[in-house]
């Protein structure tokens, strides 16, 4: 491998660190664990422990990064939650 192309490859992962975005869930006063849990599984592809961890922490800490990604990625997954009446947003 050249130097050009290690150098390419850092600045690739460069890019990619810095495009990395977070899909944050809060905390709310009407959904239940289960629909929680259940939507983390379904739009997230969250195994249901996964699932169970982010929810409690979302209960005790009022938020929880649920994934992470660029924003392209995360946008659908993120409409799917809120349409599901999570309160979801990408930071």
């Amino acid at each position: 491998m050249s130097v050009q192309e290690k150098q390419q490859g850092i600045i690739d992962v460069l890019t990619l660190e810095i495009d990395q975005k977070d899909l944050v869930l809060y905390n709310d006063d009407h959904n239940t664990f289960d629909h929680v849990i259940s939507c983390l599984q379904k739009y997230c592809d969250h195994s249901s422990i996964q699932a169970e961890q982010c929810s409690w922490i979302v209960h005790n800490n009022g938020k929880c990064g649920v994934k992470k990604g660029v924003f392209n990625k995360l946008k659908p997954i993120c409409e799917a939650l809120v349409d599901a009446g999570l309160s979801a947003v990408i930071e």
